[in-house]
């Protein structure tokens, strides 16, 4: 069973910046797929981006140019770089990983953009 643990959220004024973190453990093998989903309080969870362990990426259009997603195999960690942030980036964070055709999610860290 594989374990993601989120860590890095928190409050951040408006044009800031937050470095997200996951740590995946309970396997010996690292999820393919790795990414991060989002909440707004009131909405749909929605995809924010993904990335595979080849390297290829994928953005919502709501965070290209202000988001970065990473990920070391080696610690079996993913990480969203969000710059710029806006109050609409308001949410909780929810790490996702997929392996073997199963989905994994962290229980999520929420960030909140506020003056």
């Amino acid at each position: 069973q594989v374990q993601l643990v989120e860590s890095g959220g928190g409050l951040v004024q408006p044009g800031g910046s937050l470095r997200l973190s996951c740590a995946a453990s309970g396997s010996r093998f690292t999820p393919n797929i790795m990414g991060w989903n989002r909440q707004a309080p009131g909405k749909e969870r929605e995809l924010v981006a993904t990335i595979t362990g080849g390297g290829r990426i994928n953005y919502a259009d709501s965070v290209k140019g202000r988001f970065t997603i990473s990920r070391d195999n080696a610690k079996k960690t993913v990480y969203l770089q969000m710059n710029n942030l806006k109050p609409e980036d308001t949410a909780v964070y929810y790490c996702y990983g997929q392996l073997f055709g199963m989905d994994h999610w962290g229980e999520g860290t929420l960030v909140t953009v506020s003056s």
